[in-house]
Formats: structure tokens, C-alpha cells, sequence
């Protein structure tokens, strides 16, 4: 596996010529005194330095080692507890932390180039950090002062981690039927009592302390998701000074042995009269959990492009080394047996394919990490409504989107390796198994498209919709007559999107099984519209600059390749949705 080089150079690009964050900063009070360029250079600088020349080596090893569970203890791969202590100082498990309680305050936009980096060096270690960030937030938003104050300063330190405890082994989709139970005391705590499964980082070797987030029901709660409470349970009791105290009533009955994520502890969690306490309302748990979750799910889909762009890495330094056949149009390595097979049409379909997709990709993170900042930062009410309807909108595709097009980013890299792809000395295969939980966990991307379609845009009559369609059709319209080889195709997507998305909210009207039927395709045609829209976007930067050096002719060339081999797959997928649901009941049960 060839070393790992952070993105830096196509990250400013992106926040800094395509976004102008800085002026967007500049125009939030709460921002304004806190980042800048200079800022955010430095930050993801040293991010790079930290990712690439610690975490990054860890991923290979890590992943034949793996977690060893005994005795309710376990113990992650070599290297990681000390990789994790670099991780910490450096402040970077709270990088988008609330100052007052000790993170850096930064905005999602930079956390989520962070998060990209981590992931792509080593998404086993990346867990870790990322449910204790989102273990955090979910405090933040919802805690009470004191528990704010006992709990965050040393989560975002990294000395104590966090965890996010709501699968059960009959409970994974429909958490209404969750059977763990909280009993009040008659202090204000609950005693916790029930099993978890798939908790990632529920037990580990990394820090002092283990933070659970735990879904439950009170014994009188309302039936299904209406019942569900969440509550702070510590592995370890903290005392009143912050010292920590005797050990809760909380063990992890095993780790499971996965495809993937290796050393990632993924976790079965026994809670058994715990200690806990109450986060948020009675009965409103779920509201509480999905602050976390909404953020856990860019940072999941982030994920699928980190492991995109790690395998881009290899493929195409492998494919300059690696020499095989002479090129079609006649031998271009005169001096060699044969020509670097990135000569051959095919290597180079899927290396493009690789890069328009990450590169894409990263400005859609970017593009969503944005409209969160928007939510929680813009001070007109009307700014921040849009950003939150956007943010709705816009999560489900960011998580599944990106996981599917990471995936078959990761099997593209593969292939360009062929059968040394295949083998585990390259590192290739390790990524594509890494990936492919991506598309599974913090709610499957079919449930992701269930929730685009269903709930964001059936439910809302299109209306959340409406705001990225105007956006798109503003930059259009606005756009110079020279980039009409870019604007034309754009415009016919999103024709197409609105006609698509006009024609499932009319037929969901009459049969609900339409809006099923079309999730997967619909979210597709979706995320490849949106793509065409920020590969616009960047164009038009590279357009202007195409002869400053090689970095804007790439960029140009890319958006090209995108338009013309990649955006005609919305065709075939909007055939698939407009086919509507009847074939899909052809079949009894027992035909299958």
C-alpha cells in the first residue's frame, strides 16, 4: 500500500475558491473571531502531518491484528493506545468542541476535512474519535449544565471516549421495540439495565474512561419510539471533583468478529443496574440521539470517501509503475518491455471514474458541513430555517450516497491492481472490506432513501426540495455563455430531478408502495444531479485559471470526464424509478 498524502491542496480549493468560507465566516459573529484562512491552513496542515505519519501506518497492521476480547476486557491493536494519546493532545478529538469546555470551536466545514483524513488513514482508528465527537454533541445539546461540566472537558481532552449504545439483538431499524429499561432512583439517577449489540468502541484499551450513550424506557413509558429516553452511564463512576470512582455496572460480553474494521471493537454491551442519567426529556430520547446521528451520518458518508480517495492513491501510483501491453495507439515507454498501464483506455476510465467521484465527493461533504454551520451559526432566522431544511434534505444522500460511490471507488482501485487487488500484501482488499460497512451501519442506505423519499421529500410536498432546485437553477441562470458545455447538461438534470421528484409525490398519493420502490434510484439520480451541480461549480473556478498550472487542467479535464461518462447514469435510473412499483409484487411470498 502506497503511503498516504492528505488531500491538502484539493481542500482549499474547495473550501477557499469554490465556498469562499472565509467571507462566510467573516459574516458570522460567532465564527468571525474564531477561524480564518491562515486558521484553517494550519489546522488541516498539521492534521495531515498527524494523520499521514501516525494513524496512517496502524491501518494495515491493525487490521491483521485485529481486537482481542478476555474476560470483558479489550485490548485494540498495537500502536494504538500510543497513536491515540498523539490523537488527543493535539486536541483533535474536540475539534469542533464548544470552547467553554475546552474543544477548538472549529466549524463543521473544517471538521468535516478532518474527519476525511482520519478516516482515509485509518477508518478502524477513526471510529474511535468520531463516536466520542458525536457522543459529545449529543451532550452539548441536550445535557444538563452539571453534566456538561462533569462530562466534556475530559471527552474532548480524550481521556474519557464515548459510545453510542442503541442496536439490540431484536431492535436495529425499529427502536420503538427496544427492550432495555431505566428504573428511577430516588437521587435523580436511573439503574440501567439491558444488552446492546454492535457498539462500536463499547469497550477499549484507549482511555481512562468510556462515555455510553444509552437508548431506554422508563417502566411507564408510552409504547414505541414515543417511550424512548437516553441517559448518560459511565463505565467508570466519576466522583464530584471529576476523579474517577468504582466501576459501574456496565461489561462487554464479547466483540464481534467482523468482514471489516477490524480493529475497531465492535461491541456487545451489558448493562445490569448501571448507574445513568438522564439526558435530555422523558420519553424524547430519540430527538436527543438524532443531533448526534445526523452529524455521525455525514461523518459515516465522509467515510465512504475517505476509503474512495486512499484507494485512488494506490490505484494511481500503481498504475504509472506497473507496466503491461503497449498502448492502443503504439508504444509510449520506448525503453521498457511494456507501458505503464495507465496508457490502457479501460485503466484510465477507472481512474478518472475514481477521481471525479471523490473529487465530487469532497465538495458535496464540504457543501453539507456547510449548510450545518449555516444551521447553528447564521443569525437571520430565515437563513438558518433554509439551512436546516437543506441539512434534512441533503443527510440522507450525503451518507449513502457517498458510501456508494465509495464502494465502488474502493472496488475500481482493486481492479486497476488486478490480482495483486485480490491479495492482502496491497492493502486494496482491506479497503474494499473496511467500505462496505459504510453502506450498513447508522441506518442502512436503504433506510437512507427511504428517508430522502418518504420523509424529506414526499412528506414536505417537495418543499425542501425546492430550495436546492432554485439554487441550482440560480447558479444557472447566472452562469457566463462560457460555460455552457457545463450548464446545459446541469440544466437537463435538474429538469429531470424536478419532473422525477413531481411525478413520486403524485403517485404516492394513490399507492405508497411508490415511494419505496423508487428510493434506491431516485437517491442515486439525486447524488449524481448534485455532483453535476458542484462539478459546475469547480469548473467554472478551473475555467478561469486553467493556465496557472496543472492543478486547474486536471480539475478541468475531470469535470469534463464527469459530464460526459458519469451524469448519464441518472437516464437508466430515472427509467427504473418512473417504472414504478408494479413489478416489484409480481411474486408471492413463496415464489421467491
Amino acid at each position: 500500500m502506497s503511503d498516504y498524502k492528505a488531500p491538502l491542496r484539493d481542500m482549499d480549493f474547495v473550501l477557499n475558491e469554490v465556498f469562499a468560507v472565509s467571507n462566510l465566516w467573516a459574516e458570522l459573529p460567532a465564527l468571525a473571531e474564531v477561524v480564518d484562512t491562515d486558521t484553517a491552513r494550519a489546522i488541516l496542515e498539521e492534521a495531515g502531518k498527524v494523520t499521514a505519519g501516525v494513524i496512517a501506518p496502524l491501518n494495515r497492521s491493525g487490521d491483521e491484528e485485529g481486537c482481542s476480547w478476555h474476560e470483558g476486557a479489550v485490548q485494540t491493536p498495537a500502536g494504538f493506545p500510543a497513536a491515540w494519546r498523539t490523537y488527543a493532545e493535539g486536541g483533535w478529538v474536540g475539534v469542533g468542541g464548544a470552547p467553554e469546555f475546552g474543544g477548538m470551536g472549529m466549524p463543521k466545514v473544517i471538521g468535516a476535512q478532518v474527519e476525511e483524513m482520519v478516516n482515509s488513514a485509518n477508518l478502524s482508528f477513526a471510529l474511535y474519535p468520531m463516536l466520542t465527537a458525536g457522543a459529545c454533541l449529543a451532550l452539548l445539546n441536550h445535557a444538563s449544565d452539571e453534566l456538561k461540566a462533569q462530562y466534556l472537558p475530559a471527552m474532548y481532552e480524550g481521556r474519557w471516549a464515548g459510545s453510542m449504545c442503541l442496536t439490540e439483538p431484536h431492535a436495529g431499524t425499529d427502536l420503538g421495540i427496544i427492550r432495555t429499561r431505566a428504573e428511577p432512583q430516588a437521587d435523580g439517577s436511573y439503574k440501567v439495565s439491558g444488552t446492546k449489540i454492535f457498539i462500536t468502541g463499547g469497550e477499549q484499551d484507549l482511555s481512562e474512561n468510556i462515555i455510553h450513550l444509552v437508548l431506554a424506557k422508563l417502566p411507564d413509558a408510552p409504547a414505541g419510539a414515543k417511550g424512548i429516553s437516553l441517559f448518560l452511564v459511565p463505565k467508570v463512576m466519576v466522583e464530584a471533583d471529576g476523579s474517577l470512582g468504582e466501576g459501574n455496572a456496565v461489561s462487554c460480553g464479547s466483540i464481534e468478529h467482523k468482514m471489516g474494521i477490524k480493529a475497531s471493537a465492535t461491541c456487545v454491551m451489558n448493562f445490569d443496574g448501571a448507574t445513568g442519567y438522564l439526558v435530555g426529556e422523558l420519553n424524547k430520547g430519540l430527538n436527543a440521539m438524532f443531533t448526534m446521528m445526523n452529524y455521525e451520518r455525514l461523518g459515516v458518508g465522509i467515510q465512504g470517501l475517505a476509503l474512495g480517495e486512499r484507494s485512488y492513491q494506490n490505484a494511481v501510483e500503481y498504475a504509472r509503475e506497473r507496466i503491461q501491453s503497449r498502448a492502443p495507439t503504439g508504444a509510449v515507454a520506448r525503453d521498457k518491455a511494456a507501458d505503464p498501464i495507465i496508457v490502457h483506455p479501460d485503466v484510465r476510465r477507472m481512474l478518472l471514474t475514481m477521481k471525479a467521484l471523490n473529487e465530487g465527493g469532497r465538495a458535496f461533504s464540504s457543501f453539507v458541513a456547510l449548510q450545518l454551520d449555516l444551521a447553528k451559526y447564521a443569525v437571520d432566522a430565515a437563513t438558518r430555517k433554509r439551512a436546516e431544511e437543506l441539512v434534512a434534505l441533503l443527510t440522507p444522500v450525503a451518507k449513502a450516497f457517498l458510501t456508494d460511490m465509495g464502494l465502488e471507488t474502493t472496488i475500481h482501485g482493486q481492479q486497476v491492481f488486478g490480482g495483486h487487488g485480490y491479495i492482502r500484501e496491497w492493502g486494496q482488499e482491506q479497503l474494499i472490506r473496511d467500505c462496505r460497512i459504510t453502506q450498513i451501519y447508522e441506518g442502512t442506505n436503504g433506510i437512507q432513501s427511504l428517508d430522502l423519499m418518504g420523509r424529506k421529500v414526499v412528506a414536505s410536498g417537495g418543499s425542501y426540495y425546492r430550495h436546492l432546485s432554485e439554487e441550482i437553477n440560480a447558479f444557472i441562470a447566472g452562469a457566463d455563455a462560457s460555460l455552457a458545455e457545463f450548464t446545459g447538461p446541469l440544466k437537463a438534470a435538474v429538469d429531470n430531478l424536478d419532473q422525477l421528484t413531481a411525478w413520486v409525490i403524485d403517485k404516492a398519493q394513490t399507492n405508497p408502495n411508490e415511494i419505496g420502490a423508487a428510493s434506491v434510484e431516485y437517491l442515486h439520480a439525486f447524488g449524481y444531479t448534485v455532483y453535476a451541480y458542484l462539478w459546475a461549480r469547480m469548473a467554472t473556478v478551473a475555467l478561469a485559471r486553467q493556465g496557472d498550472d496543472d492543478f486547474y487542467a486536471s480539475k478541468l479535464g475531470t469535470a469534463r470526464f464527469y459530464f460526459a461518462r458519469i451524469l448519464p447514469r441518472i437516464h437508466s435510473l430515472s427509467a427504473s424509478v418512473r417504472a414504478g412499483s408494479a413489478s416489484l409484487y409480481l411474486l408471492d411470498a413463496e415464489q421467491f
